[in-house]
């Protein structure tokens, strides 16, 4: 655990996502409400604010942060065929409130998955991530735009053993050596 006593309290904001990808008949049900385990989306608003507000018994060595905003909203977006969890923390303190916006994020991420796994278990809980964090207004810290995505990996990936050649202008292209034959 980090000593702050010497840390002055000031305002801490931060924002996380995640995400949980699906089968649009699943975002269906969810959105229809016909999920057997009811309500998806305000089952997993409620465990994200109940997660965040735990973070310091669930994550060891983080600080008890004495929140003074936890909003969780979980979105079903029909292009990308997922649900997607936004989370806005808040407070004043000597520490950062980075960690309890991804445990919110990621405990809600999890609760969709668990109401829809029994009638998708392939659902995916993927990125979970910071987005950004700002302290006494400042922001410290903001993710980059991601470019959109193609659905290809990016050049000069591993992919399965292999390395996706660069294009023009992103250095030489990967050209495997010859392979040679036992004689």
């Amino acid at each position: 655990m980090a000593e702050v006593t010497d840390v002055p309290a000031i305002a801490r904001r931060a924002v996380a996502e995640a995400e949980v990808g699906m089968t649009q008949e699943t975002l269906s049900a969810i959105v229809d409400g016909t999920a057997p385990k009811g309500d998806v989306l305000s089952v997993a608003e409620l465990a994200g604010v109940m997660a965040g507000k735990r973070t310091f018994e669930l994550i060891p060595l983080a600080h008890v942060a004495a929140l003074s905003q936890l909003v969780v909203n979980a979105v079903p977006e029909r292009a990308a065929s997922a649900v997607r969890i936004r989370v806005e923390t808040a407070a004043v303190g000597s520490t950062g409130v980075e960690m309890e916006a991804l445990t919110a994020a990621a405990v809600a991420a999890l609760t969709v998955y668990d109401m829809v796994r029994g009638i998708e278990p392939g659902a995916v809980v993927r990125s979970v991530r910071l987005v950004s964090s700002s302290a006494d207004g400042f922001e410290e810290w903001r993710r980059p735009a991601a470019p959109p995505d193609s659905g290809r990996p990016p050049k000069g990936v591993r992919v399965a053993g292999r390395i996706v050649p660069s294009g023009p202008g992103g250095g030489p292209p990967f050209r495997p050596a010859p392979r040679k034959r036992a004689p």
